[in-house]
Order: C-alpha cells, then sequence, then structure tokens
C-alpha cells in the first residue's frame, strides 16, 4: 500500500505544466486512482477494507505535510511545483532560538526590540519623526501601544495565517485588490505536535516510528466525524523521539479541523484520549498513562493562526509571487516601502523554514541592489 499510495503521489506531480488536469485537487485524483486500482484487488472484504484504511492513514500523512485539512483542498497542477531540498533535516542545539541567536550575534546590541505588536503599517506617505528633524520618510510602522517607527522600508514577515485575518486593517492604504486576492486564495492550514513523556518506554529499542492505522477508515468514503467524539483518529501517529538520559518521549503529529480542535482541549483531555489510543493500539489494557504532555498550538495563536502555507484548489504558484511583491506594485519608478518575506512566499519551498529563510535573503538582496546598483548578491539564488 506504501508503494502504491507513493507512486501516486508521484503521479501528481506529472501535471504542473498539463494542459488540463483529471481531477482539480490532488485528494480528487488520489480517491478516482485508489478507486480504479482497488476494482482489481480479489481478496475477502476484510482484507480489501485493511487495504483501504492503511491509504487513508497515509493519507492523514499527506495532510500534516502539507499542512492541510484536506488533500481535497490542495490543487493538483502546481502540486508539483514544490520542490524537496536535498540533504538531511538539521536539529537546532535548542530549538530555532538556536538560529535566530546566531543572526542576531552578529548586530549591535538594542537594534531589536521585542514584545511591539504593530497594528498598522502606513505606507505611501510622507511621515515625519521628531526624532529625525528634516528627514521625510515614505512608511510608517504604527504600533498597538501608540510606538511610531519611521522607516524607508519595510520587511513584512508575518504568517500568512495573520494576514488572512488582518489584511484588510494591517496596511494603510490598503493592499492592493490582486495582492488582497492572492493572500485569500492560496492555503493556510495547521499542523501541530503533541509530545507524550513516558516514565519508561513500552515500545521496541529500535522503534522509530508508530503509525496508526483505523480499521474502519476509507479514503473512499466521505463522512464529517464528531470532532469531540473522534478527533483523535486524525492523528498520524508519534515519531519515537532519542532517549535522553531518563526521559522517554513520543511526539504525535496532527493536522486540519481535528488539530484545530485539540487546541481547545485541556491538557487532561488530551492526555486521556491518546492514552486511550495507544492502550487500544497495544492492545494492554494496563499501558501506564504519559507523566506528561506538551503541545503546540498553531491556530489559537493570534500572530500565526495556523502552521504554513499549501497551494490550495483556485490558486497556482503565480499567487505565491505575487504575493512576495512588494509595494508599491509599479516599484520600477517608486521607491520600495513594503517588501515580503516568509516561507509563504518562495515558490518551491513554501511551509519550509528553508523558504523563510531564503525569502528573507531575498529581500535583502532587493534592498542591496537599490541602495547598491553595482553590488552583488553574497548568497545564491535558490
Amino acid at each position: 500500500m506504501a508503494r502504491l499510495f507513493y507512486g501516486l503521489i508521484d503521479q501528481t506531480r506529472e501535471f504542473l505544466h498539463a494542459a488540463e488536469t483529471p481531477a482539480p485537487s490532488v485528494g480528487q485524483f488520489l480517491r478516482k486512482e485508489v478507486r480504479r486500482h482497488a476494482a482489481g484487488w480479489t481478496e475477502d472484504e476484510d482484507s480489501k477494507q485493511l487495504r483501504l484504511a492503511i491509504l487513508n492513514a497515509f493519507l492523514n500523512v499527506e495532510c500534516c505535510v502539507s499542512g492541510t485539512h484536506s488533500m481535497d483542498l490542495v490543487a493538483l497542477a502546481p502540486f508539483g511545483e514544490y520542490t524537496v531540498l536535498p540533504g538531511l533535516d538539521c536539529t537546532f542545539s535548542g530549538g530555532y532560538q538556536g538560529l535566530t541567536n546566531h543572526m542576531m550575534a552578529s548586530l549591535p546590541k538594542d537594534v531589536m526590540i521585542f514584545n511591539k505588536p504593530v497594528k498598522t503599517i502606513h505606507w505611501n506617505g510622507s511621515f515625519q519623526e521628531s526624532a529625525f528633524p528634516g528627514e521625510t520618510f515614505p512608511v510608517l510602522v504604527e504600533c498597538e501601544d501608540g510606538g511610531r517607527f519611521p522607516a524607508h522600508h519595510v520587511i513584512v514577515t508575518v504568517p500568512l495565517g495573520f494576514l488572512k485575518e488582518h489584511w484588510d486593517t494591517f496596511f494603510e492604504p490598503p493592499l492592493p485588490t490582486e495582492k488582497a486576492e492572492a493572500i485569500r486564495k492560496i492555503g493556510f492550514g495547521t499542523n501541530n505536535k503533541i509530545f507524550l513523556e513516558f516514565e519508561e518506554p513500552f515500545w521496541e529499542p529500535d522503534c522509530q516510528f508508530i503509525q496508526l492505522v483505523w480499521e474502519d477508515t476509507s479514503p473512499l468514503e466521505d463522512v464529517t466525524p464528531v470532532l469531540q467524539d473522534s478527533w483523535f483518529r486524525k492523528l498520524i501517529g508519534f515519531l519515537v523521539l532519542p532517549a535522553f538520559e531518563s526521559v522517554h518521549v513520543l511526539c504525535g503529529f496532527i493536522a486540519g479541523l481535528e488539530s484545530e480542535f485539540m487546541e481547545t482541549l485541556s491538557d487532561e483531555e488530551v492526555l486521556l484520549s491518546l492514552t486511550h489510543v495507544l492502550r487500544r493500539a497495544t492492545g494492554n489494557p494496563q499501558l501506564p498513562a504519559p507523566k506528561s504532555v506538551l503541545r503546540s498550538r498553531w491556530h489559537s495563536a493570534p500572530y500565526t493562526r495556523g502552521s504554513y502555507s499549501y497551494v490550495a484548489v483556485g490558486s497556482t504558484g503565480d499567487d505565491v509571487d505575487l504575493l512576495a511583491q512588494p509595494l508599491p506594485a509599479d516599484g520600477a519608478g517608486a521607491q520600495l516601502q513594503v517588501l515580503f518575506a516568509g516561507e509563504a512566499t518562495h515558490r518551491t519551498f513554501y511551509s519550509t523554514t528553508h523558504g523563510a529563510l531564503l525569502s528573507g535573503w531575498r529581500e535583502a538582496d532587493r534592498l542591496i541592489s537599490l541602495w547598491d546598483p553595482q553590488g552583488q548578491p553574497r548568497r545564491p539564488r535558490l
């Protein structure tokens, strides 16, 4: 079933430059192909159902990878434009804070300001501040606490989820219609992690991943579950984290509306549900409950409102490029004022940290070229 599913995923990437596609979404294409393959299965009904359940589990994994509730929301034609960066994943010592700390180490002290939520970015103006007598600025950043920062340029790196919620009030004057439409069309979903800590591991020493398959599920059935009763069935399983001293941790992944519902529950409710799931999966009703739980809540976080972007049905990579374009739109005749970076602005590496990093380098190079036309970009453009 893994060979079948990922073979079909490979096929979805072949429609990038096709004149037309057999379905508007990745999910619809996969269902159509699974139905075609299933028609040739000759086993008994229980075996067929198990095959479908396994395929449904793989579909849930793909929802986590794409950061979407359903692959029916992910556009088929541009799906092949996403590029996997070669090489191994990198785990930063001390978490992602280690990366930003390293960047900040090369900056003068006190140039970074934190805990200053921005209310409005005023652009295309002529602003003056008493701290800069005689100087005029095209941009003014207004903070929620009343603070004001005049600027020649601003690079906006807020998550797409924040832009979707605040695009109409975050910019003054409002965004051009085509950029606002790109924000609306590009997909942005939720993928959360749930960490469970155990006194002792119940898994084998060489176990790396515990995948969950619910035998009564199928990618061919369109059901709308009651989240209260079944949110945990969207959980794809648990990654076994490397043991550290006497700490034993599983990391679960869950995407979509079920993931957002999970955020509304208490730690005790999550612990109780997942203890039940693990006891059922292992067949051990006496399996000790985890000693603690820690989880992300990307959708509830007011400055993210989700995890990362995907190219949704009705959008294309052109919308990603449109979101990345600086303002004013006629940048050739006007000084660059508002620039955009972040994972959702990288056409082939969207949804990733390296996409976010490269987009920041892109905008830095754009400004370097503006102020030093003879200067050469210092980094490779990917």
